[in-house]
């Protein structure tokens, strides 16, 4: 692969400004990062490993820059990139993370349509990916792209943790760990019985598409939308009470007694404590949905960014897809967009080295 080197003096001007600037700096140590850019001759499409999820990336500058994240006796390779408007191009560069210091966080792993009894309604409800058919396809790609990535990480990081919506209601409180405890054997039994019989006790149907609706002559687009909007997901179609029952994590991830749920309604404040009290500066994160949950709620990166090291591995993310049969552009659309301000890696970028490389 051929390369030719392009310096970028403004931005290392703006680095060497802060180091000798301790107010800036907020007084922590810091240290001089040289942006000096490397074009890529030919390199391969990113996110290339499923494209059967995800849409692999193309752009025609490419560049290499220096390691970012340099931890001192790294174990976790993690190659990244993002996307610069400035540098007309895609910067990738390589990071070294302490195994230690990392979790792994999966958002909204709904389960719904999973055998678990949380249905989507008919015969106009709609959740998570909004069809049967949609949500069989992304609880596929859970179990052959983020599942085996959770298994692999499990082994070399201390926390994997998913966030799902509500509170830690009492059903739930016996099924997972959460950031107040972890429950017993006996618990966890308890809790399977009782969430089998909340969601299978549900009537899982409300009214069908309304037949009949009364527009005005001057504004008909508008009364049209306002009376059959694209998306509700209220009690008409769904039910009263669908979003009030305790949504599961899915059946299709392997969730183990030390993985951690996080509650959306808690908050933000909470999750940074508790990871922050278990030593944790990098986050390596999946789940759904890229466009919506993944950046957005509690444990979306939008929060995480703004203290910790954050990485999103694209090809275990699926965006909503709404008229179209696959996630794959809408996907790369949204990775694409994230780049501007957020890391990108993916599955297959993330590698053992030093003492546990050698102790495989």
């Amino acid at each position: 692969m051929k390369t030719e080197h392009v310096l970028c003096p403004l931005l290392l001007a703006v680095t060497l400004s802060l180091v000798d600037d301790p107010a800036a700096a907020g007084e922590k140590p810091l240290r001089l990062y040289s942006n000096q850019l490397t074009l890529l001759k030919d390199p391969k499409p990113l996110l290339g490993d499923h494209p059967e999820f995800v849409q692999p990336v193309k752009e025609r500058r490419r560049y290499e820059a220096p390691i970012l994240v340099d931890d001192a006796d790294a174990d976790l390779e993690v190659r990244a990139w993002r996307f610069s408007y400035n540098a007309r191009g895609i910067i990738e560069m390589p990071n070294r993370l302490r195994a230690d210091q990392t979790a792994v966080i999966m958002v909204h792993p709904w389960g719904i349509d999973d055998g678990q009894g949380w249905n989507t309604p008919e015969p106009a409800g709609v959740a998570d990916f909004c069809t049967i058919d949609k949500n069989h396809l992304a609880a596929r790609h859970t179990r052959e792209v983020i599942d085996p990535f959770l298994k692999r990480m499990r082994k070399q990081v201390p926390l994997i943790l998913y966030s799902l919506p509500g509170e830690e209601d009492p059903i739930r409180k016996k099924l997972y760990r959460s950031f107040r405890g972890t429950p017993t054997a006996k618990q966890r039994a308890e809790g399977k019985k009782e969430l089998k019989t909340r969601l299978t006790s549900f009537r899982y149907e409300g009214e069908p598409l309304i037949r009949s609706l009364k527009l005005s002559a001057e504004t008909p687009v508008i009364d049209y939308f306002a009376q059959f909007p694209g998306l509700d997901a209220g009690p008409k179609y769904n039910n009263d009470g669908f979003w009030n029952l305790p949504i599961p994590v899915t059946s299709d991830v392997t969730v183990h007694d030390d993985d951690v749920v996080i509650y959306d309604a808690e908050g933000y404040t909470p999750l940074k404590e508790f990871l922050k009290a278990n030593g944790i500066r990098h986050v390596m994160l999946t789940g759904y949905a890229t466009d919506m949950c993944f950046c957005r709620t509690t444990a979306g990166y939008e929060n995480l960014s703004r203290d910790f090291n954050v990485f999103l591995v694209g090809d275990a993310t699926l965006a909503t897809f709404p008229a179209n049969d696959t996630p794959r552009y809408a996907t790369n659309a949204h990775i694409s967009f994230a780049s501007l301000n957020q890391l990108i890696t993916q599955v297959s970028w993330v590698k053992t080295v030093g003492k546990r490389a050698e102790a495989k």
